[in-house]
C-alpha cells in the first residue's frame, strides 16, 4: 500500500510541474518571447516545482522521523 501512495505522490507532483511548466511557456510565449526563451522559462519553472517538492519531503521527513 505504501509504494503506491508514494508512486500516486510522484505522479501528482510531476504532473503539476508539468502543469506548471505548460502555463510558464504560454505566458511567455503571449509576452512575446522567441521559442527558445520560453522553452528556457518552462524548464525553469519545471525545475523549481520539483525542487520545491523535494525540499518540502525532506523538511517533512525531518519532522516526522
Amino acid at each position: 500500500m505504501a509504494v503506491a501512495i508514494v508512486l500516486l505522490t510522484t505522479a501528482l507532483v510531476l504532473v503539476v510541474a508539468l502543469l506548471a511548466a505548460a502555463g510558464a511557456s504560454k505566458l511567455a510565449r503571449m509576452d512575446g518571447a522567441t521559442y527558445p526563451a520560453a522553452l528556457t522559462r518552462a524548464a525553469t519553472a519545471f525545475t523549481t516545482v520539483i525542487t520545491l517538492a523535494a525540499t518540502v519531503t525532506a523538511a517533512l521527513a525531518a519532522l516526522l522521523t
